[in-house]
């Protein structure tokens, strides 16, 4: 039994260039809006793990860079309390030198 879909077809004749560019132009859009979709799909995908892996990066930079300032904070708390160290012993040299030069009459400088 012949389909009528065919006889439809072959009833309106050859295809002139006109019909066949525009089911040409219609099948291209119907794929292309296909691949668009699936495209879309994938980037929110690809995006999620972009994402993902940046959350990762990024709590593993902090982690590092708050080391590093506890680090940095230390250093500069024993470099201050040697500062005042130093300052006080200074100054107890400065009595020393004075007490000698007083008692034993030497200059030291």
């Amino acid at each position: 039994m012949p389909n009528p879909k065919e006889k439809n077809h072959q009833s309106d004749g050859p295809l002139s260039e006109a019909r066949l560019e525009e089911l040409l132009s219609g099948q291209t859009t119907v794929i292309l809006e296909a691949v668009y979709e699936r495209l879309a799909v994938q980037e929110v995908k690809i995006l999620a793990g972009v994402d993902k892996r940046l959350e990762k990066l990024e709590k593993r930079w902090l982690e590092k860079f708050n080391q590093l300032t506890t680090t940095l904070d230390k250093f500069l708390k024993r470099l201050t309390d040697f500062e005042e160290v130093f300052k006080f012993l200074k100054e107890d040299l400065k009595h020393v030198k004075a007490v000698i030069r007083e008692k034993l009459g030497i200059s030291l400088g």
